[in-house]
């Protein structure tokens, strides 16, 4: 009788095992830094890959937080206190050889993130017009200034034909709204609150003009080298989340606008913002190479750094990135 009661209870317990999703299992914990506040539009990829669940599916639980720019994030990941972090795929071109040892292991599109977006009043249409204007930068030590410089020596200028300004994130678009800046270099988010406000805009794609780069998400040596598959997990669902924004804006926007309190009711606002980010940053010419960095690209961006003097020492190409994370699995 006894034996019997075990019996049916090992079947019942084997039987109810069998239902708990492979989630209920351990999973493998992972720190990722954001260098902004995570519910920027920028890092719509990452939303919708929490909401729908991807991290948790590629068996990992991850806890985000939120740093102080590309530059800290890389300084907190090479240093051990985050295993993960997001900035610009030319962060580690700046920070690597100050000893700081990250590389870019995916980029979330193959074209520049930095745009510039001009105030249709101020008259000015391309680079050559911004002569004399006041142009916004985040600040002086800052990708939106770098990608700047290299847009104005596309055109033969230099940032001593324009009057540039440090204004700060909060800046940048309060600033455009009210006239007291003539243009930024911004991102596509910022050029749709600018739009929204009433301010009729041109927008430059920096990327027509120079070869610069889209976010990127940055791992310490040490991670990349101890623990490749968790890694790997954490990119294949950032990216698995992009394609979902890039395929469907309107179910990710709706998506998003239920599932985060600073979205709610602005759906319409994050399906444009999600289109102008598929169309100007997410855009790469072959869909097979999602989120894989091009070497080529890449020495570009560093030999302009060097030649600018915006770092004293320029590495080889592949010490930057590496490719193994966001290649398709064989």
């Amino acid at each position: 009788m006894r034996f019997g009661f075990v019996k049916a209870a090992a079947i019942a317990a084997t039987a109810a095992l069998a239902t708990v999703p492979a989630t209920g299992f351990a999973q493998e914990k992972v720190s990722y830094l954001f260098p902004a506040p995570d519910f920027l539009p920028a890092f719509t990829p990452f939303q919708v890959a929490r909401a729908k669940g991807y991290y948790e599916d590629a068996g990992l639980e991850v806890t985000w937080s939120v740093g102080k720019g590309g530059a800290d994030v890389a300084k907190q990941v090479a240093v051990g206190n985050a295993d993960l972090g997001g900035g610009i795929g030319d962060t580690p071109i700046i920070v690597r050889p100050n000893g700081l040892p990250v590389k870019a292991v995916a980029v979330l599109g193959g074209k520049a993130l930095t745009q510039l977006v001009i105030r249709d009043d101020s008259g000015a249409k391309d680079v050559k017009g911004l002569a004399g204007k006041d142009v916004g930068v985040m600040a002086y030590q800052d990708t939106t200034y770098y990608n700047l410089l290299a847009a104005l020596a596309s055109q033969d200028m230099t940032d001593d034909d324009l009057n540039v300004q440090a204004v700060g994130p909060g800046g940048m678009v309060q600033l455009m709204i009210s006239g007291d800046l003539d243009a930024i270099s911004g991102t596509p988010d910022w050029a749709a609150a600018i739009e929204g406000a009433g301010v009729p805009v041109t927008v430059v794609p920096i990327n027509d003009l120079f070869p610069a780069m889209a976010q990127a998400i940055l791992a310490s040596d040490d991670i990349i080298e101890e623990r490749p598959e968790v890694v790997r997990g954490f990119v294949q669902a950032t990216l698995k989340g992009m394609r979902d924004v890039m395929e469907d804006p309107a179910g990710s926007a709706e998506l998003l606008a239920t599932e985060i309190p600073q979205f709610e009711g602005k759906s319409a606002m994050l399906e444009d913002v999600m289109k102008r980010y598929t169309d100007l940053v997410y855009a790469t010419p072959d869909m097979a190479k999602l989120g894989m960095i091009d070497p080529e690209r890449m020495q570009a961006v560093a030999d302009f750094y060097k030649e600018a003097d915006i770092v004293t020492e320029e590495l080889p190409v592949e010490d930057y990135y590496s490719n193994d994370f966001a290649a398709p699995a064989e």
